[in-house]
């Protein structure tokens, strides 16, 4: 199976500490890159990955707190230094084009590739980006400022040629693609042999959903069922539930729940405030609900489907 990997390179909150870095994440799909937020420090940790700068095409940002974009003026800056040619697609709410194209006239007026931008409705769901191979659907979520998750979908494949059946019936080899996309096959004497014949069914699209910063928001449980994978913050623990509701951010037992609400596979939590040196608490907390959840660490991958 192709890659659909979940790398962490940043995942605390807005307060620096010496144990976190923000919040940064790189999707590997099929060996495209895509990044989701960029907070201060990401470019190193992008090269502590061994991650290639140069499969890097898409960013996707969720909202304007410095946590979440102070890093991006550093990985452009970047990208013309290692001599980038390829366009870099950066989708985010409207304001971050008009705060960040002066910076890049400034500083990075002599790049030789084009930064388009691209924006989106945080108060909606809308498809904001679709290739072959991916689709990408925003998710609204409740913070301080405008704010959208993300739901990262693999297009489902074709099916799989039996190769059995291909040899018993002679089928040719140039007709394995039509077979492919849903064509019977026909013997000589006019019997018809049905597709599902020929075929095996082709594995589960899968997909990935990325829910930072938010209050808990339970009536987006629907927009993310079932996904194979969801990050979800959970900055405090829920002690800290009232002071949770008032930076609209969410406890670890919110993430668990609405994890549960919505069926996922399996629940991964960060954005950690730094008032905790040790996440073990949120991880307990997270695994009375829902008991497949794991902590984000910078460095640590995931497969989407395990």
């Amino acid at each position: 199976m192709e890659k659909f990997d979940l790398h962490i390179l940043g995942c605390g909150s807005a307060l620096p500490t010496t144990k976190h870095l923000p919040t940064s994440q790189v999707l590997n799909i099929r060996e495209k890159l895509y990044m989701i937020d960029c907070g201060e420090g990401t470019q190193l940790q992008l090269r502590k990955s061994r991650l290639s700068f140069s499969r890097l095409g898409h960013i996707f940002i969720s909202h304007l707190h410095g946590d979440h974009c102070f890093g991006l003026p550093g990985l452009i800056s970047t990208f013309g230094l290692l001599g980038r040619t390829a366009p870099l697609d950066i989708f985010a709410p409207c304001e971050l084009e008009r705060l960040l194209r002066p910076w890049i006239d400034f500083h990075c007026g002599g790049t030789g590739f084009e930064i388009r931008f691209h924006t989106f409705d945080t108060r909606v769901s809308e498809l904001i980006f679709e290739n072959r191979s991916l689709k990408v659907t925003t998710i609204p979520l409740r913070h301080r400022m405008p704010c959208s998750g993300f739901l990262f979908e693999e297009k489902s494949g074709l099916p799989h040629i039996r190769r059995d059946m291909m040899d018993y019936l002679k089928i040719p080899v140039c007709e394995f693609n039509n077979i492919k996309l849903g064509a019977d096959w026909i013997l000589p004497d006019g019997t018809v042999v049905p597709n599902d014949r020929l075929v095996f069914p082709a594995e589960p699209a899968r997909r990935y959903a990325y829910c930072s910063d938010t209050a808990f928001l339970p009536e987006n449980a629907a927009l993310v069922r079932g996904v194979d994978l969801l990050f979800h913050e959970a900055t405090f623990a829920e002690t800290e539930a009232r002071r949770a509701a008032e930076t609209f951010h969410s406890t670890a037992a919110q993430a668990a729940r609405f994890a549960s609400l919505a069926e996922v596979r399996r629940l991964v939590i960060g954005h950690f405030s730094s008032r905790y040196e040790d996440e073990k608490q949120l991880l307990e907390e997270s695994r009375s609900i829902f008991e497949n959840t794991v902590l984000a660490r910078e460095g640590a991958w995931f497969r989407v489907r395990e």
